[in-house]
């Protein structure tokens, strides 16, 4: 009876070491995801030259670790590069088109030479060496039906709706970014998680292994704490698959490769949200780029249904010009006949297409349903987002009240765990309860971490839904 007393002693000692070992992993764990440098704060690509100082306090440039990210990815992404591109060339055509609303200065250089036979005595002959001509003519359209005009504020509105659509994609760009970025932090958290699981699965598979060789357990508990280890470890690859997938992701919407080294740090910090439904709306209705480009779409159809009606109009057109004419290049007389002349004239012009046959009524026609059709568009517009800003409001409290429950659903499946592996080490409870409590740990504190990534990424399309540019989210 000493001797297996002596054993038990000897079982109990082992599993009292385990359970430290334990704690110990536990600690070193909470350490690592605590501790932030620079490196951590901010992303770096992996240079071996590249020295980083860490010994500046955290607080001086924990406020622009976030931001940093968003704004590298402003600057960089090839996508916001063609929006800005559209944006310039819409700039140029404004430009273009305000230049016909000015006089036109115009130059013509030519030369001709005739021959002529005829039976009349008296009649002229022609130069020689022939006529040159130069003129020199400056025109100026008083009206066309504001053509011009209508052309010139369609570009303009063209313009503005360009720079708006700029807005947009930085939104959209800053919406990606986070929201990988959320992804990845919580890849990271799945990770850290499952690496504890490992960790206690590991622990207990050697206390049972223990018990086995002692006589005080059965083979069963080896095995089933053996299958979960390993199904833990299949799963630890699949996160840490999932995390390098993300990081690659990431790279590629700042612009960098999908295989250089960066290395990226943060936190599932959470804060509250405080905007009501209605004041989240109103800033929706004022701030959003696509309902701006709406009201755009509109103005610019009203001025192609101008530019179309300028057909029933009359162009009107003042001109100036001066002419001169000569036997040599350089409008000197030469050779027989020779002659040399100034002639200015100055006049207007009507011009006018009386009938087409309904070649302007029809474009206009077509114009005017096109204003119906935008303004019917610019409702649309509206009413998608309400919907939207709604439907992100509700996701981001559904994401907050479960953040509440994850939390208090993690502290009892820690505690569940901790009296059930004393229990198990006391011999009062199975191998099979130990397991399921380390299983629904692992669970309560992914929950916590999905429930942190939703409220995140509801939070940053709640933003994006109202227009605003919140770079500094986490």
């Amino acid at each position: 009876e000493l001797g297996q007393k002596g054993h038990a002693d000897v079982i109990q000692m082992e599993a009292d070491l385990a359970d430290r070992q334990y704690d110990l992993t536990n600690t070193y764990n909470m350490y690592q995801d605590q501790k932030m440098t620079l490196a951590d704060l901010m992303f770096w690509p992996v240079d071996e030259d590249l020295n980083i100082d860490t010994s500046m306090p955290v607080w001086q440039i924990e406020p622009v670790a976030t931001e940093s990210v968003v704004d590298f990815a402003l600057e960089h992404n090839p996508g916001l590069g063609s929006s800005e591109a559209a944006a310039r060339a819409s700039e140029e055509g404004r430009k273009s088109a305000r230049g016909a609303l000015f006089p036109k200065l115009g130059t013509t250089y030519s030369y001709y030479k005739q021959a002529r036979t005829t039976s009349v005595r008296e009649a002229s002959n022609p130069p020689s060496m022939g006529t040159y001509t130069w003129t020199v003519e400056v025109s100026q359209i008083l009206f066309d039906g504001f053509n011009n005009l209508g052309t010139y504020q369609k570009q303009a509105l063209q313009a503005e709706s360009d720079r708006a659509s700029i807005r947009s994609s930085e939104l959209d760009t800053t919406n990606s970014v986070q929201e990988t970025f959320i992804d990845y932090l919580c890849s990271l958290e799945n990770v850290a998680s499952e690496k504890e699981a490992v960790s206690r699965l590991k622990d207990q598979k050697r206390i049972t292994g223990a018990m086995h060789d002692a006589g005080l357990k059965p083979k069963l508990d080896v095995l089933q704490a053996d299958v979960d280890l390993g199904n833990a470890e299949q799963q630890l690859i699949t996160y840490e698959n999932t995390r390098d997938t993300l990081r690659a992701k990431l790279n590629t919407l700042l612009g960098i490769p999908a295989t250089s080294p960066v290395r990226y740090a943060g936190g599932l910090s959470v804060t509250r949200f405080r905007l009501s439904l209605d004041t989240c709306l109103d800033t929706a209705y004022k701030m959003r780029p696509d309902l701006y480009v709406s009201y755009k779409a509109v103005e610019m159809a009203i001025k192609d249904r101008l530019i179309a009606r300028s057909g029933y109009y009359p162009t009107v057109e003042a001109y100036y010009n001066v002419s001169k004419t000569g036997n040599t290049p350089d409008l000197e007389r030469g050779g027989t006949h020779s002659s040399r002349s100034t002639t200015w004239e100055v006049g207007a012009k009507l011009t006018w297409d009386v009938f087409q046959w309904g070649t302007t009524y029809f474009a206009d026609q077509q114009a005017g349903w096109l204003v119906s059709k935008m303004r019917k568009q610019v409702r649309e517009v509206i009413l998608n987002i309400g919907y939207d800003v709604k439907e992100k409001f509700l996701a981001l409290r559904e994401a907050e009240k479960r953040i509440d429950v994850a939390k208090r659903s993690l502290v009892s499946a820690r505690e569940s765990y901790e009296a059930a592996l004393g229990q198990y080490k006391a011999q009062m409870g199975t191998n099979f309860d130990v397991l399921d409590a380390s299983s629904k740990l692992l669970t309560a504190q992914s929950s916590l971490t999905s429930a942190r990534g939703d409220y995140l990424k509801a939070l940053s399309e709640l933003y994006l839904a109202m227009g605003e540019y919140h770079p500094d989210l986490l």
